[in-house]
């Protein structure tokens, strides 16, 4: 179906049309809804690669992810792709494993204006080699980040969050508190780990125990239990540093024959829905995901917009979501 036939039916011309298709703030609502409306109706495909051909600009975001299978990661893109929609912008997930082959070649993208911009959420450690790939493109860190590179960034403070989990835990009456960490390629499991050596070193607690799952899984979550119970002395609680883990985590404790929280008591982090209904619900520190993708966007926006616009580095709230599991 061409222009002209959208043109016909919504009884506007063909540069009406075209300010619709490209977002131009220059047409009346009525109008725009009777082009929109005939656009549905012929179903009619604009051809991309002419409009960017034409304006050098793709109105695409590039979006790295380590890990698409992660819920945390999922969420994330959800804000994402919510507000570049609300931005008249489409997103292009990439599922990089944080492997550089693969992200060398999804960003090979932004040289040929596939994309205007690109948002990380690759491993913290991959980010100097990303910076030599992406230039001088616009570009935001989501999550993982390195403050030496000059690209902004949002983030928690994972730091803050897990040095108030073991306080919280040592409020309870747990003195023997674990930590089941994961993938120290991540910045996030440096900062959680810091957090809970420092609040243990702050409460005078001498009992740590420290178990590295492989992957996020609950498989890989109850394998990291049965490490810690293997010990003479076993935990009486375990902070894990995903609620997919805590999850693997609560499985392993009852078929040990634990009791939750009687025996041991399981925090998780993250702030995954589904954990509000396990058996027993699971105490978590939740993160603004959809946030942390929607402010994501907006600084890439900022960047694309104003190329000189600040740097930022933006740290948003957790909170603590108490539940029966502590």
């Amino acid at each position: 179906m061409s222009i002209e036939k959208v043109a016909r039916l919504a009884g506007v011309s063909k540069a009406t049309v075209s300010r619709v298709l490209n977002q131009h703030p220059g047409v009346r609502p009525d109008t725009r809804t009777r082009v929109l409306t005939a656009i549905n109706v012929c179903e009619y495909q604009p051809n991309l690669l002419a409009r960017q051909l034409r304006t050098s600009q793709s109105n695409m975001l590039l979006v790295l992810i380590s890990d698409i299978t992660n819920p945390f990661c999922s969420r994330v893109v959800e804000g994402i792709e919510a507000e570049a929609e609300a931005q008249g912008y489409h997103i292009l997930l990439c599922n990089t494993r944080s492997q550089l082959r693969r992200e060398a070649a999804y960003i090979a993208l932004l040289t040929g204006k596939v994309a205007d911009g690109v948002i990380t959420m690759d491993a913290a450690d991959c980010l100097q080699e990303l910076q030599g790939l992406i230039g001088d493109a616009p570009w935001v860190q989501c999550a993982e980040y390195d403050p030496a590179i000059p690209a902004s960034s949002v983030s928690i403070d994972n730091r803050e969050a897990a040095f108030e989990t073991v306080r919280f835990l040592a409020g309870k009456g747990r003195r023997r508190i674990a930590l089941v960490n994961c993938d120290m390629r991540y910045l996030y499991s440096h900062q959680r780990e810091s957090g809970y050596r420092a609040a243990l070193e702050e409460l005078g607690l001498s009992w740590s125990g420290v178990a590295y799952a492989e992957g996020i899984s609950c498989e890989a979550g109850s394998a990291a239990l049965r490490e810690l119970l293997a010990q003479p002395e076993p935990p009486d609680a375990v902070f894990t540093v995903s609620d997919v883990l805590a999850v693997g985590v609560i499985h392993a404790a009852l078929e040990a024959g634990l009791r939750i929280p009687e025996d041991l008591a399981v925090v998780g982090f993250d702030g995954i829905s589904f954990t509000s209904s396990l058996n027993p619900p699971l105490t978590t520190i939740e993160q603004p995901m959809n946030r942390l993708g929607a402010r994501s966007v907006q600084l890439l926006l900022e960047r694309i917009r104003q190329p000189q616009a600040a740097i930022v580095h933006e740290v948003l709230p957790w909170r603590r979501v108490e539940r029966a599991s502590s």
